[in-house]
């Protein structure tokens, strides 16, 4: 298991360090050795906003720009680059936000939150313009159909919802499940679409005719996570024992992946309903992704991330724990992903970096769901904000 060095800040550091000697804490925790502390101090702030800023003894500052910083550590031959929000709504939600997707044009935020309120807003600064009204106790999921004018939601009321982002009206409801609905996946361009729920199964449905169309699997524990993507044709997804319904589309050769809550992580075909593996974990699984159509990630309530090679799941191709923190999300992002945790975590791995990107902000809060729109980054959190990052260098 490759447990590297990790370097953390303060989180409010953008704000503290643009005054004069201001200082900010930062250190390196490396597994088996004593946690290195250290300070950052402003010694000014430079004609064109930047301020210039000096690392105590065992760190070095290496780029500075308004909104991100590059820190390393020379000890543990560790390097982060800090992020903060390019800006954070604070008046979405009064509550904690629990989830959030974007529309594919990247105009248009959905996200729902404790506060039982589900709510469409401009991306661009967080205006309000749709309030989606129909879920009885807690909305736990929201995502845009691939068209963007369509959402799609799963509450604790074990029902799914169809909405539109136009007008808000509920156009189409799905019942079937027997307990509240935890996570959703749209089937190509969402003539189908897929749900888990705690009542352990995934049921794929048809939107035209708000009917289920099977038990893609049924697993005895809830399934708090899921994913689908097109399988490798390497990968042998088995064959469905009756001839698949003709408002079954695009169901074939996707694998569905099962991040369930008894520990296990699993794949399953999604037109065949047949398993294709199953890997046990050290600990219940929250969230899972597709890296590639072989490359498979699942995140764990004990801070582990699972690489995995879906032809082989015998081992890990690697393990991934940056905190002790539960894994809330995950997202294939560039050739990487990213991932959110439970202690305000939230990091993005890149194949061809150095260094690891840290999205700062919140300080200690759980950031529940991140979602990305070309190079902007939405991320929300218990706090009750919705942050927004600008990557312009990633």
């Amino acid at each position: 298991m490759a447990a590297e060095a990790v370097v953390r800040i303060q989180s409010d550091w953008d704000q503290v360090l643009r005054k004069n000697e201001g200082e900010a804490w930062l250190s390196c925790r490396s597994p088996g050795k004593s946690t290195l502390y250290g300070t950052l101090t402003c010694q000014g702030v430079g004609a064109d906003g930047i301020p210039e800023i000096t690392a105590s003894e065992g760190f070095v500052v290496k780029e500075v720009t308004k909104k991100s910083l590059l820190v390393s550590c020379p000890r543990e031959n560790a390097s982060t680059r800090f992020r903060a929000p390019y800006t954070a709504f604070c008046r979405i939600h009064q509550k904690s936000v629990t989830c959030l997707d974007l529309s594919s044009g990247g105009g248009l935020g959905v996200s729902t939150s404790a506060d039982g309120m589900m709510k469409i807003w401009q991306a661009a600064n967080g205006e309000i313009r749709r309030r989606l009204e129909g879920h009885v106790y807690d909305v736990n999921c929201c995502r845009f159909f691939p068209s963007g004018i369509v959402v799609l939601s799963g509450g604790m009321d074990a029902q799914l919802k169809i909405w539109s982002a136009e007008d808000g009206r509920c156009v189409a409801t799905f019942q079937g499940h027997k307990a509240g609905i935890l996570d959703t996946a749209i089937v190509d361009r969402g003539r189908n679409v897929v749900s888990s729920s705690r009542d352990g199964t995934a049921r794929l449905w048809d939107c035209g005719r708000s009917a289920c169309l099977g038990t893609v699997a049924d697993c005895g524990s809830p399934i708090n996570g899921i994913a689908l993507g097109g399988a490798d044709n390497t990968l042998n997804l088995g064959s469905p024992e009756t001839a698949p319904s003709e408002r079954e589309i695009g169901t074939e050769g996707k694998l569905l992946l099962l991040a369930r809550e008894d520990k296990k992580f699993q794949g399953v075909g999604l037109q065949s309903r047949q398993p294709v593996f199953l890997f046990v974990g050290s600990d219940a699984f929250n969230c899972c992704a597709f890296l590639s159509s072989l490359y498979l990630l699942a995140g764990a309530q004990d801070g582990n991330i699972y690489q995995l090679d879906a032809r082989n799941t015998k081992a890990p191709v690697r393990i991934i724990q940056r905190s002790g923190a539960p894994v809330l999300s995950l997202l294939p992002y560039k050739d990487g992903f990213i991932a959110s945790q439970g202690d305000g975590t939230c990091f993005i791995l890149q194949q061809d970096l150095d260094h690891i990107v840290e999205l700062t902000g919140a300080d200690c809060d759980p950031v529940y769901k991140v979602a990305t729109w070309e190079k902007q980054i939405y991320t929300c959190c218990r706090d009750g904000l919705v942050r927004r990052y600008h990557l312009s260098d990633l």
